[in-house]
């Protein structure tokens, strides 16, 4: 008899279950701290209890564990030093959305090589966030596989939504339920709306299929999350960084009945796909921020440490250390100067404030 399933399916592979994972790679109490204090510090400030900026900052994605760790020991030292103005998050992204095909990611394909070791990948990915944060270094990353965060998640201070995903209602329905705060990238054409829509559908109880702990296909029913905010990333129309693109999209969240939270992605089509190009608009961003524009809580930047980018090739043992083999990054040198921009300018502000009160 011909079968009616699994046409296209070359073969499946059984998966430790996220509560086995979590075992063999537990938790740090240091870790756990790290997590739960800079949520918090996260939600104070959405709530405008906390006046700090927030700043997502790091390589557009992770391949070398050894490179992303000397990264996030010299970003610890430089976010204890500056954290009365800023909030620093390390980007540690282990998923990436491609338009057509290529590397998806650390998680996906570890080896850089098509063998696809997912199992490896989930845990190097898990083992460099408890790395991390075990140097009180919160991390963010893009929620992209609805099964993944069972693996990852309770390391993660901050998610995103991306650009190709937050039309998805998969990823609405995920989002409710995540334990951290979310933001939510405009589409790909550059309109908020559609990030909007799903700020007011992730805050709303959802109920999906889904794994639990012990990798059981389950219905996992949500509170819906609250802690949500939007993500200018730009689009095919141009970059939406502008006073007047922030103060539109501000206006539309509010007409919305949300809270006009704005995080600017100073990378992406803002920057124009180039690395360099972030820095203006960085400091275009932070001047609104000094000027009073209170919508802006936070930025993002693609950075490594050393600038640019690479392709990856055949021969992953012959890549360049420290160089992107995703979007191009800033270097470590330039992406001091602008935190140490913005905290000089924060300073100012906060100074402002502490003033009026």
């Amino acid at each position: 008899m011909a079968s009616t399933q699994d046409i296209h399916v070359r073969g499946t592979v059984p998966l430790v279950s996220p509560v086995d994972l979590k075992k063999q790679l537990p938790a740090s109490d240091e870790s756990i701290d790290c997590v739960l204090n800079s949520r918090q510090m996260v939600g104070k400030i959405l709530s405008g209890e906390d006046q700090r900026l927030i700043l997502i900052v790091g390589p557009c994605s992770i391949h070398d564990e050894k490179a992303a760790l000397e990264y996030a020991d010299r970003l610890a030292k430089l976010a204890q030093e500056l954290s009365d103005t800023l909030l620093i998050i390390m980007r540690v992204y282990f998923e990436k959305p491609r338009t057509t095909v290529g590397w998806k990611g650390l998680i996906n394909d570890p080896n850089m090589n098509g063998t696809f070791d997912i199992e490896q990948g989930l845990r190097r990915a898990r083992t460099l966030l408890i790395q991390t944060t075990e140097m009180q270094l919160p991390t963010a990353t893009e929620m992209l596989d609805p099964i993944t965060p069972q693996y990852t998640a309770d390391l993660v201070s901050w998610a995103s939504i991306g650009a190709r995903t937050t039309e998805s209602q998969t990823h609405r329905q995920m989002a409710s339920g995540l334990s951290m705060p979310v933001g939510y990238k405009n589409a790909t054409d550059g309109n908020p709306a559609i990030a909007i829509q799903a700020m007011q559908s992730s805050q709303s109880p959802h109920s999906f299929l889904g794994i639990d702990e012990q990798g059981q296909t389950c219905i996992i029913n949500t509170t819906g999350n609250s802690l949500a905010h939007l993500i200018l990333r730009g689009g095919r129309s141009g970059p939406n960084f502008s006073a007047e693109h922030v103060e539109k999209a501000g206006q539309a969240m509010i007409d919305a009945g949300l809270k006009p939270n704005i995080v600017v992605d100073c990378s992406h089509a803002n920057s124009n796909k180039d690395h360099e190009q972030q820095v203006p608009a960085f400091r275009d961003v932070l001047k609104q921020r000094v000027a009073g524009n209170t919508h802006i809580i936070g930025m993002m930047l693609e950075s490594n440490l050393c600038a640019g980018n690479q392709s990856l090739g055949d021969d992953p043992s012959a890549l360049e250390y420290g160089v992107s083999i995703t979007d191009a990054c800033l270097d470590w040198e330039q992406t001091e100067v602008l935190l140490r921009e913005a905290d000089a300018a924060m300073s100012q502000v906060l100074g402002q404030s502490a003033s009026a009160t």
